[in-house]
């Protein structure tokens, strides 16, 4: 039973490492790792709550979950009691719900992209003072990224090219690129398709909000490499003070109309503070561990 016993401690102590992570702000220094570690949990949390299931199922085989499923297909789970039953139930479950959920969150967002994009070609214009960028006729401000495999588009909305200068309009496309080359609409669809299947489980919301914000940090950091960060600075302050509603479905935008999260990101550019590098080594080390050690728990012997 070790190995089941083990998968089970380790998906109830990625619970306890999300609500930790989920307060932390050590990750806002560094983001992009910050963004590893979160996928190594999510995965560490699916894999072992899954075996730990699995594990507990094939008990009655005593080989462990790798060497116990051939035994269960050879015996047609003969062996297997109710409870054993159950635990397969709900391993053979949650494995489906999981898989179908992030195929149709998938599914929702290619369409939403698909209807966006068709919109985009009757309403948007090209403009000459932003090359390569698509302008909506609208008063308010917005700038947003429509990613895409073959090509994605960054949009931005006649208000926000009245509302910034130059300088601040060049550092919102170079956030919104950023978005487009990182991919991080991809990022972004694991957590949102475990918030529909968990709506009500408030700590996968934190998560997902977390992530939501270490990406947008990752983009400006990736964009203050080409622009000075006080452009960007100024530029996401006064897309907060213009109150920008939510970006579309399945987009990327510069700003949301949260005053906390943007705070925290014109805090970071204009006073930098980045992790040290035994801190930021100590984390790297354990991405790879964490995503990795379900794994090694399925061959154990139980």
């Amino acid at each position: 039973m070790t190995g089941a016993a083990l998968l089970a401690l380790l998906a109830v102590g990625t619970v306890g490492g999300a609500h930790l992570l989920a307060r932390a702000r050590w990750t806002w220094r560094a983001p992009r790792l910050g963004i590893a570690l979160w996928q190594a949990l999510g995965l560490s949390w699916g894999v072992a709550t899954i075996g730990a299931l699995l594990g507990f199922a094939l008990l009655p085989y005593r080989r462990g979950i790798a060497y116990g499923v051939p035994g269960l297909i050879g015996d047609q789970a003969a062996r297997m009691g109710a409870p054993h039953v159950a635990a397969l139930l709900a391993a053979i479950g949650l494995t489906v719900v999981l898989v179908v959920m992030l195929v149709f969150a998938i599914v929702r967002v290619v369409r939403a992209r698909r209807r966006h994009r068709a919109l985009l070609s009757l309403v948007s214009r090209r403009d000459s003072a932003v090359p390569g960028t698509l302008v909506l006729d609208h008063p308010g401000a917005a700038a947003y990224c429509v990613p895409g495999v073959r090509s994605s588009k960054v949009v931005v909305s006649a208000g926000t090219l009245a509302l910034l200068d130059a300088d601040e309009l060049a550092a919102v496309l170079a956030h919104e690129r950023a978005h487009a080359r990182e991919r991080h609409d991809l990022v972004l669809l694991p957590f949102a398709s475990l918030r529909q299947v968990f709506p009500q489980i408030g700590l996968v919301g934190r998560c997902l909000d977390a992530v939501e914000l270490l990406i947008e940090m990752a983009a400006d950091d990736r964009a203050r490499r080409h622009r000075p960060p006080r452009e960007l600075a100024t530029a996401l302050l006064r897309f907060a003070a213009a109150r920008p509603g939510p970006a579309p479905s399945g987009t990327l935008g510069v700003a949301s109309p949260d005053d906390m999260p943007v705070m925290a990101r014109v805090n970071r550019l204009i006073t930098p503070n980045p992790v040290g590098r035994p801190a930021r080594f100590a984390a790297g080390l354990a991405v790879p561990v964490i995503a990795t050690l379900p794994l090694f728990l399925y061959v154990l012997p139980h």
